[in-house]
């Protein structure tokens, strides 16, 4: 018979819901166990990833749900990593994510994504880690799809005073422009390449 490793599998479901967290109605639905089993396993997991000094981890209770969270001895070094200047760069993708939110708020994810043409979860997880985007409210239909926009401390990390200083958009992209400088790019490419 087959031992189930009930604290790994709420361990992962717990990571994979993130800021969120699972309520034990959530996680008993999801393993099909009674709710008494599921809060059972929580009590479980958390009280080894408490008593476990080499762990990084623990769960916490916060309104009626279960995440992950990192342990408060280690808070010094979580504050080194945020104040580091090596973590102050922002990711291409980011910037992107930024740029579109910042010209287009309120926007949400699934129509940032359709700008990108690619998923937008993780810049928009790294922009909201940085405050520099927050949630400004939720879109009318079905879902409810979370709307996002700037901060002030985005105002504040590009010395703007107010949205209107953005650059303004160009009104029309000119193909055949775009169109002589990737040529340029790859002339200049191949060169490089030769020699």
């Amino acid at each position: 018979m087959d031992i189930i490793n009930w604290n790994g599998i709420v361990e992962s479901l717990l990571f994979a819901a993130g800021d969120e967290g699972l309520t034990i109605k959530q996680i008993s639905t999801v393993l099909e166990i009674e709710q008494v089993e599921a809060e059972r396993i929580v009590r479980d997991l958390m009280d080894e990833l408490s008593k476990n000094e080499n762990r990084g981890i623990a769960v916490v209770q916060l309104a009626g749900t279960y995440q992950l969270a990192t342990k408060k001895e280690n808070s010094i070094y979580l504050k080194k990593l945020v104040e580091s200047p090596s973590t102050s760069t922002l990711s291409q993708a980011a910037l992107e994510t930024l740029a579109i939110i910042a010209y287009k708020q309120p926007i949400t994810r699934a129509e940032i994504e359709e700008i990108r043409g690619v998923k937008t979860e993780r810049p928009l997880q790294t922009l909201v880690g940085k405050v520099l985007v927050k949630e400004v409210g939720r879109a009318e239909g079905t879902g409810r799809a979370i709307l996002y926009g700037t901060t002030k401390e985005f105002l504040d990390y590009f010395g703007l005073r107010s949205l209107e200083e953005l650059p303004p958009l160009p009104e029309k992209v000119d193909d055949e422009f775009v169109q002589e400088e990737a040529d340029l790019f790859f002339e200049k490419f191949q060169e490089n390449l030769e020699s």
